[in-house]
């Protein structure tokens, strides 16, 4: 079996989980069987509402995941990854203020427009800090994110504390903080979900060839006719965008971007065209089964799909972090 088939069917047995699993556990054969009937409330369920967020699922988890392989070549630093470098912690900031505050335009338009807004100044403001130090390693780049990701979480914790009134739920802000994918009609989902994942997608992959160059560092890239800095500017601008995508609809989920990348890596190598596919796969697959599980491990209550992300990812970043300074 090649690799293309093996992802491919990867990708379906994924989904069929993310149909399945839920407060209610469904076997293929039962939702099958219900979704043929018109008017078996169960099969309505399906269409109307655990097909969409399946979807939903894998374009935030396609979206996490090449986000994270542009961070990582043009920092060419392993441990970049939109949370740890508070771009995603910007792009919340941005969303919260969209959810507080009304605005005159419409819900996902203002919520796309701040997250990106607040996504592309924090990763700045992180890069501005890493150069600052001075520090050469690596590492300074992520202590900058992490720094800037716990300001910008207090930051987005205020907002809720004096925005809020009798007129907002900060409950339903807070949940989605904690991570959790927001369900879309079908209408929202085929006009503008799938489209803009697409849209970043390739945005993202016109960026491979830059990338392989800058991998070689940056006096052959730029002897192989790569302008850096712009080049560098024009990455954070798609990869920030990208990251604000995935926040408006999924909240903050971590290490997605991290973990995912790092496994493909290991398996088709660092070329990064290759890598931007298969993590794209990989991250939507990995979202839609931890989506379901996030649904069905304590009925009928959902785990915060952030909180699941970050128990598998952290050990997994230390493991990283440890072998990055053994090297």
């Amino acid at each position: 079996m090649n690799r293309a088939l093996t992802v491919a069917v990867l990708v379906v047995v994924c989904a069929l989980l993310g149909v399945g699993l839920g407060a209610e556990l469904l076997s293929p054969p039962a939702w099958m069987l219900a979704v043929q009937d018109t008017n078996d409330p169960l099969g309505r369920l399906i269409w109307q509402w655990r097909v969409p967020r399946v979807i939903t699922a894998f374009c935030v988890g396609a979206s996490l995941g090449v986000a994270g392989v542009v961070f990582q070549g043009l920092f060419r630093n392993p441990l970049a990854e939109p949370y740890l470098l508070g771009s995603a912690a910007g792009a919340s900031v941005g969303a919260a203020i969209a959810l507080l505050v009304p605005l005159a335009m419409p819900a996902w338009f203002s919520l796309s427009l701040l997250a990106f807004a607040g996504s592309w100044g924090a990763t700045w403001v992180v890069v501005a800090m890493a150069r600052l130090t001075g520090v050469k390693s690596g590492t300074s780049l992520i202590l900058a994110g992490v720094a800037v990701a716990a300001l910008l979480s207090a930051v987005r914790s205020l907002l809720m504390l004096v925005l809020s009134d009798d007129t907002v739920n900060v409950q339903s802000v807070i949940s989605w903080t904690l991570g959790g994918i927001q369900t879309p009609y079908w209408s929202e989902l085929a006009g503008v979900v799938i489209p803009l994942t697409l849209l970043g997608f390739l945005a993202c992959l016109t960026l491979a060839r830059g990338l392989d160059f800058l991998g070689l560092g940056d006096e052959v890239a730029e002897s192989m006719g790569l302008a850096v800095e712009s080049f560098i500017r024009r990455g954070v601008l798609i990869a920030a965008a990208v990251t604000a995508l995935a926040v408006v609809w999924g909240g903050l989920i971590g290490f997605i971007g991290l973990v995912v990348p790092h496994i493909v890596r290991w398996w088709v190598g660092a070329r990064h065209g290759s890598l931007m596919i298969y993590s794209a796969l990989g991250g939507g697959c990995a979202l839609m089964v931890f989506d379901g599980l996030s649904r069905s491990l304590l009925p009928p209550s959902e785990i915060p799909l952030g909180l699941l992300t970050v128990m598998v990812g952290v050990p997994f970043f230390l493991l990283v972090l440890v072998r990055e300074s053994r090297r």
